[in-house]
């Protein structure tokens, strides 16, 4: 599976891309980019999530904004009504886009924070993404004029959102910071290589080979794009992976450690305890308890 920079649609007298995805056999993971912000609400669809660092479950009416250039993609895993295809509403719009619009009308000012706060990913809240959903429903069958006055009102309701959680602990550098396309290309191999076989180990000498570069010239570049190391970006997915488990499932502690790519229980419980500041029976726990 090659990483890639996603073309989007390009929509007749619109300023901004859309697509209504309806997929019966599921949503494939396909680990890609674009240098648009992508808002989505998946719909009937249950599975996990990748954005950046972070891996998370996702369920109905999950709704999350994308910022420029952070790779991401969806795996579902079942559809919720099984008569009906897994459903995602995608919107994208560029940096110029959310430029132009605050920068002409000083009411849209929020518009422009949301997007800087997008820059890692966000994840709405259920009660601001349930108030949303009408609305983002209603603007896939809007005229073009009501449809970007939709979309508008959309955002401005999102930066309302104070309890929206940011979800990849790093981000893509801005645009004017980028190298060429054969620096995006090297970490883009990268990075789907440690995506997709986190859990059974990853190699440093794999991934220099990937990105043809030497070790040396590996970390340097992967520091630069990722705002971190090799060594930590892992452990993050991996943790990232254990939360999905710990609050989605009901497998042993040993068993979630195993799967996600740890030899050792006790440096699991270690460094899932220095990322997210308790042990996994205690993050468990929340769950079970019924708290956020």
């Amino acid at each position: 599976m090659r990483p890639f920079l996603e073309k989007l649609p390009v929509i007749p007298d619109a300023s901004w891309s859309w697509l209504d995805r309806r997929l019966d056999e599921g949503l494939p993971f396909e680990w890609h980019h674009h240098p648009e912000f992508e808002l989505t609400l998946t719909m009937n669809s249950r599975g996990q999530r990748f954005i950046g660092d972070h891996v998370g479950e996702y369920g109905d009416g999950d709704l999350v904004l994308i910022g420029p250039n952070l790779p991401h993609t969806w795996a579902s895993r079942e559809r919720i009504d099984a008569a009906r295809p897994h459903h995602a509403l995608v919107m994208w719009f560029s940096r110029e886009w959310v430029s132009d619009l605050s920068g002409r009308f000083a009411e849209f000012g929020a518009v422009a924070e949301l997007a800087e706060r997008a820059a890692a990913g966000l994840a709405f809240s259920a009660d601001v993404a349930g108030r949303v959903r009408p609305r983002v429903r209603a603007l896939f069958k809007a005229q073009p004029a009501e449809r970007f006055l939709l979309l508008v009102r959309v955002l401005l309701m999102l930066g309302e959102d104070g309890a929206a959680q940011r979800l990849s602990q790093t981000a893509p550098p801005r645009e004017d910071e980028r190298d060429d396309r054969d620096d995006r290309e090297r970490i883009d191999r990268v990075l789907l290589h440690i995506h997709t076989h986190y859990a059974a180990g990853i190699r440093n000498d794999r991934l220099a080979e990937l990105a043809a570069l030497s070790p040396s010239g590996l970390h340097r570049m992967f520091r630069k794009h990722a705002r971190t190391s090799i060594s930590d970006y892992v452990m993050r997915l991996r943790v990232g992976d254990a939360c999905a488990r710990l609050s989605g499932s009901g497998q042993a502690i040993g068993h979630i450690a195993d799967a996600v790519g740890y030899n050792s229980l006790a440096n699991f419980n270690r460094q899932f305890k220095a990322l997210r500041g308790m042990t996994p029976r205690q993050y468990r726990a929340m769950f079970a308890e019924g708290r956020p």
